[in-house]
């Protein structure tokens, strides 16, 4: 279990004020100057050092994608900072937007230095409304200090940031429909390459990170990449923000060390399954678009990228959905499939019609009018959208039927013979 003094988010609840005097008390905005003229390679270096992964889902290494970046293109390079937190079951960004702005403001600095930015975008999911408030507060604040705009925080390093409210689109969360928002048009997946770092807002070179990732940096800056690499597991290293919802006896949303046990993660600090854990049926471990497992595989997993991974599932945004055996389980993921279609920019055929295909076949199912050859066919159809888009929203609808399909086909059977008589 992690130790309070290695809290990095010690405002997550929102017990103190998010404002800018009580962000230095708590240590925000500390030697801002001295770590920005350490200067870029430094920055690079400490991160990588620090072995931070991507918070945002795909886990990529932080440090390695700032490197990315060129260094000497005659084009302006732009930070932007995804809060497009549209995942079901996913609500630590918002938390800490709500709770810790400036540790997200000063890390946009920090990471705008990294890659050669004097410009960023934090954009951030339209329905936010209060949380928008409250981050443009802060970024007030920090220009009317002198943290931002010229000479930023003293440092020598000019730097603006800049709030771009979203329309809530679920497809925008994915970094290049987001530049594409950002850049005015509808927010639809651009093909890959050219990469954000080559061609990215405004054809410029762009790197595009998640909240947490950018949150985390100050106090990794400050407490020393090794000290973050020390904590979690050789390559999930850190500490996580973690959401728990559904059928427990408190949900939350907790800060806790990458590899604690998934099982301790519910009953420490989500209160337990509600009717106790052999009330478990199933849990949805990373966000609504990784695979569900069963509670004998959850009774026994660790919350880091490796362990998950070896189960067939994913850390993801580390977003817990815990259902117990009151749960319609069919029901649940075709609930699921009707938020993917209904999400699906309708760019590339498999997502367009496959997600519409996927929750017509598990409606049936569910209501007993399907034949058994019915599920071979739905998970056919599962393998023929993954991986055959241009971004990862396919995957996303298909992952979820494909851990109903693993763990649960005994169910679908049984719903079916049991209408059938």
């Amino acid at each position: 279990m992690l130790d309070d003094k290695d809290r990095i988010f010690q405002n997550l609840y929102g017990q103190a004020s998010p404002d800018l005097s009580a962000a230095k008390a708590r240590g925000d905005w500390k030697d801002t100057a001295a770590f920005v003229k350490k200067g870029r390679e430094w920055l690079v270096h400490e991160v990588l050092i620090s072995g931070l992964r991507g918070r945002g889902g795909a886990g990529f290494s932080t440090g390695r994608k700032w490197s990315f970046m060129p260094k000497d293109s005659p084009l302006p390079s732009y930070i932007v900072i995804n809060a497009d937190e549209s995942e079901p079951g996913t609500c630590k960004d918002r938390d800490i937007i709500r709770h810790e702005p400036h540790k997200l403001i000063e890390g946009a600095l920090y990471a705008g230095v990294a890659i050669g930015a004097h410009v960023g975008y934090i954009y951030i999911r339209g329905e936010f409304f209060r949380e928008a408030e409250v981050l443009q507060k802060a970024i007030d604040e920090a220009y009317a200090d002198g943290l931002l705009g010229k000479n930023a925080a003293g440092s020598g390093y000019d730097f603006d940031l800049y709030l771009h409210r979203g329309a809530g689109a679920y497809i925008c969360g994915e970094e290049s429909a987001l530049l594409q928002s950002l850049e005015g048009k509808k927010g639809m997946p651009r093909l890959k390459p050219p990469f954000p770092a080559n061609c990215g807002l405004y054809g410029c070179p762009t790197t595009v990170n998640n909240v947490e990732s950018i949150a985390v940096v100050p106090t990794i800056l400050r407490r020393g990449g090794a000290w973050f690499a020390a904590l979690g597991h050789p390559d999930s290293t850190g500490t996580k923000v973690f959401c728990i919802s559904g059928h427990v006896n408190t949900p939350c949303t907790v800060e806790e060390e990458m590899g604690i046990p998934l099982r301790a993660l519910i009953e420490t600090h989500a209160g337990g399954v509600r009717g106790g854990w052999d009330n478990l049926m199933a849990v949805i471990p990373g966000g609504s678009s990784t695979p569900m497992i069963p509670k004998d595989v959850a009774a026994n997993v660790t919350m880091d990228f490796d362990s998950l991974r070896n189960v067939g599932t994913g850390l993801g945004t580390a977003s817990l959905i815990v259902m117990d055996k009151s749960t319609d389980i069919i029901e649940a993921i075709a609930r699921l499939s009707h938020f993917y279609m209904h999400e699906s920019c309708g760019q590339c055929t498999p997502c367009r019609e496959g997600t519409g295909w996927l929750w017509r076949l598990l409606k049936k199912i569910g209501e007993g009018e399907a034949e058994i050859s019915d599920i071979d066919k739905l998970e056919d159809l599962t393998y023929r959208i993954e991986g055959h888009t241009i971004c990862a929203l396919g995957d996303a609808a298909a992952w979820p039927v494909q851990g109903l399909l693993r763990h649960f086909r005994p169910e679908l059977e049984r719903r079916i013979r049991l209408v059938a008589g």
